[in-house]
């Protein structure tokens, strides 16, 4: 095979907010198809965005595949703190980016966690904790989960290349659910153990991507 045409392996980014998220994902270091790092990029949009242009500047990193993750808040009645969430895309007032192949990252979900609902839709962002009557404004307009940093974090990590994308969320409080602080009461804990094992339903996702060439 001419050099040029050899496959190369694809980076994975792995992006989430808090040091609690970030602990929760402390395992990704084996089964991807690529090197993997794991963010913190500190809560906010603004954070998110300065976070993945630092992360994807080095040339090695220009194909990377990034996959925004950590805790949200579900916006649809009957969602439940463990849920998952798997973005079809992430909006916020600066715009929409659509997912790389959420319905493969759900089926792996899916199967990594059996017994765990996970639900697709849009994935909205905001720069603030949402909380009451805002929560069914954000509902109305077709959203069933809301965070700070998912829509951020994708939209930044296009602008800085074509890449697979993609976000996973899981649910820490849901409208029947509202939680006042992470890890305090039940759902936080129930959030907490579901996002530990996510990771190989990311391989998984990871290692389906069409490999680039030299």
């Amino acid at each position: 095979m001419d050099e040029t045409q050899v496959p190369r392996p694809v980076p994975l980014v792995i992006a989430c907010a808090l040091t609690i998220e970030r602990f929760a994902l402390r395992g990704a270091r084996g089964g991807a198809a690529g090197p993997v790092t794991v963010l913190r990029s500190g809560m906010g949009p603004r954070s998110a965005e300065r976070a993945m242009a630092r992360v994807l500047a080095p040339d090695g990193m220009r194909d990377a595949a990034v996959i925004a993750s950590g805790f949200c808040a579900g916006l649809v009645p009957g969602m439940h703190p463990g849920d998952l969430v798997v973005a079809e895309e992430t909006r916020d007032p600066d715009g929409s980016t659509v997912c790389t192949d959420s319905t493969g990252l759900a089926r792996a979900l899916s199967a990594a966690l059996p017994g765990r609902t996970v639900h697709t839709g849009p994935l909205t962002g905001s720069d603030h904790v949402v909380r009451g009557p805002e929560r069914a404004e954000l509902r109305a307009a077709g959203a069933i989960a809301v965070d700070m940093e998912s829509a951020a974090t994708l939209r930044a990590a296009r602008q800085a290349g074509t890449r697979p994308v993609a976000a996973v969320r899981v649910v820490v409080d849901a409208p029947e659910h509202e939680l006042v602080r992470i890890g305090t009461v039940r759902g936080g804990i129930s959030a907490f153990r579901v996002l530990r094992a996510v990771l190989p339903a990311f391989f998984e996702w990871h290692r389906s991507l069409p490999l680039p060439r030299r």
